[in-house]
């Protein structure tokens, strides 16, 4: 029983050091400008959700992006522009509903260009027309993709657009968002878990964040990685927003897919566990987490 006691912290002592390795990427040269650390376009909000677009934009921001835009419908756009004073929030045409409508695919085509990675899904909702605008960026742009919650939502029975996009897309699902997208079973099993995380990330072509209780984390070349930080506090709304924001910095910032999942779900889950030593695990909200960012990016040395 110790020299499996023994053998198990040794692998968890291993995963800390790689990501601490890794880590040191995020260390800026004397002579960066903010074009070099990364330029990151996000799609979110809709009426009566415009915070999962702040938690994610400001979440870049916080994970070093060096620009960030937040396209919005611009039924919400004041709301969303007052609220974060170092994000760029773009209106776009919106839907009688106050969701991004098919229309914008033009300006967001537009925003795109020169855009290192675009994050798309935090808060838009599940209208039939938003989720058509959806599919279109995910088929019609070449950017590197951030794809969560009703991004997710909106490919539901349309895996073959993910398998014939050839730029790199990273997927955040939760275990129910997993289960709608990819059919099947899931529970809490770890060994579940990384089978199917793994066996979605190499048909699909994706990277794979299933997100949860040590999260999981599958590349489409058969590497993974579960995650050791995080607290049940986390499972609060917006929690996964940020994460969101985080992933997409670090893929601006040069780390590949994979490298910025990884080191993105244990700055996540240590920022989640900062926090909640200082509010508790009942207490912790999304805005915590973001709080505690700077904190838990602290924690690396280069």
């Amino acid at each position: 029983m110790t020299a499996k006691l023994g053998a198990s912290r040794a692998v968890r002592l291993a995963k800390i050091m790689n990501i601490h390795i890794l880590a040191k990427k995020l260390k800026r040269p004397v002579t960066a400008h903010k074009g070099d650390m990364g330029r990151v376009l996000i799609l979110a909000g809709s009426r009566g959700m415009t915070g999962a677009a702040y938690l994610t934009g400001m979440a870049a921001l916080r994970a070093g992006a060096g620009l960030v835009t937040v396209g919005v419908p611009d039924a919400v756009y004041l709301i969303i522009a007052r609220q974060g004073a170092e994000i760029m929030v773009r209106p776009l045409p919106s839907t009688v509903k106050g969701t991004l409508s098919l229309k914008s695919i033009h300006e967001i085509r537009r925003m795109a260009h020169g855009q290192d990675v675009l994050a798309i899904g935090p808060g838009l909702s599940p209208h039939v027309t938003t989720q058509k605008l959806v599919r279109k960026v995910v088929i019609d742009l070449s950017n590197p993709l951030v794809i969560d919650a009703d991004g997710l939502n909106a490919l539901k029975g349309n895996l073959d657009i993910l398998r014939k996009r050839k730029s790199p897309m990273i997927l955040t699902p939760h275990p129910g968002e997993f289960v709608r997208l990819f059919g099947g079973k899931l529970d809490d099993s770890e060994a579940l878990r990384k089978k199917r995380a793994l066996e979605t990330a190499q048909s699909c072509g994706v990277v794979m964040v299933l997100k949860g209780h040590r999260t999981i984390v599958a590349s489409p070349d058969g590497e993974c990685y579960v995650n050791i930080t995080g607290n049940p506090g986390m499972a609060t709304a917006g929690s996964g927003d940020v994460l969101t924001g985080v992933i997409s910095a670090l893929c601006g910032q040069g780390f590949s897919g994979y490298e910025a999942a990884c080191l993105s779900v244990h700055v996540h889950g240590l920022a989640g566990d900062l926090a909640a030593g200082k509010v508790g695990q009942v207490s912790l909200t999304a805005g915590d987490i973001l709080s505690a960012l700077p904190e838990a990016f602290k924690k690396f040395s280069f």
